[in-house]
């Protein structure tokens, strides 16, 4: 073990803690306390009361025998919260015992009490008095110590679940920002591909009634491939919309092209479905609508297995595994002083960091992939308007269909004759089929609609999301320096514990972040890397790739891959937002942003 002496206050990155991410969110407050980790008691009174408290406390546990540094004041944070609750009852039970004579040994009474309120084990092994340490593997000591090894052992445990407690409250708020959102976006988007399913629908009932029962099922089936598609699963926009097209055709050549009595049979409705993509009745709509539901929902899909990522990476960090170092470290660190009966004692701040961001190195070399994450998210997020905007598409798709029912209507006779060079003349059977029993009711319940003046859209939420979510960009880069500054490490100028003593300072050299800046390390040493870490590291990076890969404005290259068309699909729409697309008028029975985002949470 290194000897620490007292010296100058070696420069620290304490300020950055400050300033690097934004504040924890108060998650557990008690009066005018900070945050604190639920499983590590309630803070202490605010302002001077809880000085005042914090006094009191050390005042019992001066009763029992234990040595403290000489000043309180301004202990805040993890330690001096949790620490100070834990000697509550010292105040009627310690404070009873008679203070020391002349000569004899002081008593363990204030770790006992400790120990015991940590529930850390049984207290049959627990010393009343200090004993030589000669069994202690890493709270050693030349002077009679409070702890044997099987404490060692409990402390060693406790030390890492208190920093795992302190790692899972700093990003709670992240955390919380990330997989609500993620939740209210997903709920939004199923709730506007069932609204665009009911315009649908309800187009077929108002405007072609005759062939709405049978159109029903193929507009249910295309709008389950869209949701199907969006939240993750491997299927073509450019096969399924063709499908919904090749079922539709017969419905509309038996109602609308080429009425009858009784409607074809089944053998020359698929006779009509194979020879639809020669034949052509649609003209160039279903290539139009394959372009626009192409560039409007890969990037919604892709924004949403983004979030989905972003919660898998922090629930990773949440439960990092340390490695048999880091533990002694922390162990040295957090409950080393207990032995020497400092139990108030806080780190100095350059031990602390160097303890803490030994430990974390491995999550250390996440800040730069999370960085571009998030740079990521908010280009694609930026980029999604017009006809990349999914919100405009889905809800404007029933007037693309009537575009192409109409072009059908006007193209009958000569779409006959290529019918009957195809399939031969109509083979009818016995039966009609029934006419339009769409219950918009039905449809409508629960989608709440609103007026586009008054309220948000599902663009300007998002804008809203990836505000809050960029404050977190340097999250993992200053999570060492957070939690050090804000909970774990002394202030500056109060004597601190050094891994050995109380001094005035520490005096080694306080490395930086990640695992290349530990080789100099006096506290942790850092060995090779983190397969688990490597692998959320390889999923960022595919994400990222997934997100900037396909981004604006070269998104229109996709479009040619995946139609196959050779040529252009909507003339490859550059992503300007025009007449065409609806962003300017309303134009013929076309949809403005009518959607409203409803139980997304505050952020």
């Amino acid at each position: 073990m290194m000897t620490r002496a007292a010296g100058s206050q070696h420069p620290s990155s304490h300020s950055s803690a400050d300033s690097a991410l934004p504040a924890p969110m108060p998650l557990l407050t008690d009066g005018g306390g900070r945050g604190a980790p639920p499983a590590l008691g309630r803070a202490p009174p605010a302002g001077g009361g809880g000085r005042r408290w914090r006094a009191a406390c050390w005042q019992a546990a001066r009763g029992s025998g234990a040595s403290e540094p000489r000043s309180l004041r301004g202990l805040t944070g993890m330690g001096a919260r949790s620490l100070s609750v834990l000697l509550l009852p010292l105040l009627l039970a310690a404070a009873a015992t008679p203070a020391p004579r002349d000569g004899e040994p002081r008593s363990c009474e204030a770790v006992r009490k400790v120990f015991q309120l940590r529930q850390l084990g049984s207290l049959r092994g627990v010393p009343e008095f200090p004993r030589a340490g000669v069994d202690l593997q890493v709270c050693t000591s030349k002077n009679p110590t409070c702890c044997t090894k099987k404490m060692e052992e409990r402390y060693q445990t406790a030390a890492k679940q208190d920093i795992q407690q302190v790692l899972q409250t700093s990003s709670a708020t992240l955390k919380f920002l990330i997989s609500h959102n993620a939740a209210a976006f997903q709920e939004t988007f199923e709730m506007l591909i069932k609204l665009a399913e009911n315009y649908t629908s309800t187009l077929f009932c108002n405007a072609y009634r005759n062939m709405a029962a049978e159109a029903a099922t193929h507009v249910q089936e295309f709008f389950t491939d869209v949701a199907l598609f969006v939240f993750g699963t491997d299927i073509s926009i450019e096969e399924f919309v063709n499908r919904f097209f090749d079922t539709l055709f017969p419905v509309v050549y038996n109602h609308m092209i080429n009425p009858g009595l009784t409607d074809v049979t089944l053998e020359y409705a698929e006779c009509l479905q194979m020879a639809r993509r020669d034949i052509r009745p649609f003209g160039n709509i279903p290539k139009k609508i394959i372009g626009r539901m192409g560039r409007s929902l890969l990037p919604s899909r892709n924004f949403l297995q983004a979030l989905n990522l972003g919660i898998e990476v922090i629930n990773t960090t949440d439960h990092l595994h340390f490695s048999k170092d880091c533990s002694r470290a922390l162990l040295r660190m957090q409950y080393c002083p207990h032995c020497q009966g400092l139990i108030l004692s806080k780190p100095c701040m350059g031990y602390c960091l160097n303890v803490i961001r030994g430990c974390l190195a491995y999550m250390a070399e996440v800040d730069l992939h999370w960085q571009r994450y998030i740079q990521s998210l908010e280009e694609l997020s930026s980029a999604m308007h017009g006809t990349y905007d999914v919100e405009h598409v889905l809800l404007n798709f029933h007037s693309l269909v009537n575009d192409a029912l109409m072009q059908a209507r006007v193209n009958g006779p000569e779409l006959t004759e290529q019918v009957k060079k195809v399939c031969g003349p109509p083979v009818r059977k016995s039966t009609q089929s029934p006419h339009c029993s769409f219950d918009q009711n039905k449809y409508n319940q629960g989608l709440k609609m609103f007026s586009r003046d008054s309220e948000e859209t599902l663009a300007s939420r998002r804008k809203e999301f990836i505000s809050h979510l960029r404050l977190y960009r340097a999250f993992y880069g200053g999570l060492a320096d957070q939690l050090c500054g804000n909970e774990l490490a002394a202030a500056d100028g109060l004597p601190c514990w050094n891994g050995e003593d109380v001094v005035k300072s520490y005096t080694h050299r306080v490395v930086g972040s990640g695992i290349k800046a530990q080789s100099g390390n006096p506290e942790v040493r850092v060995k090779g890397a983190d397969p688990v870490i490597n692998q959320i590291i390889d999923k960022l990076k595919h994400v990222i790739q997934l997100l900037r890969g396909k981004s604006f404005p070269k998104y229109d290259n996709w479009d040619l891959q995946q139609t196959g068309s050779g040529g252009s699909v909507d003339e490859q729409m550059s992503g300007d937002c025009d007449d065409e697309d609806g962003c300017r008028g309303s134009g013929s029975g076309e949809v403005r942003r009518v959607l409203k985002i409803t139980d997304l949470p505050a952020t």
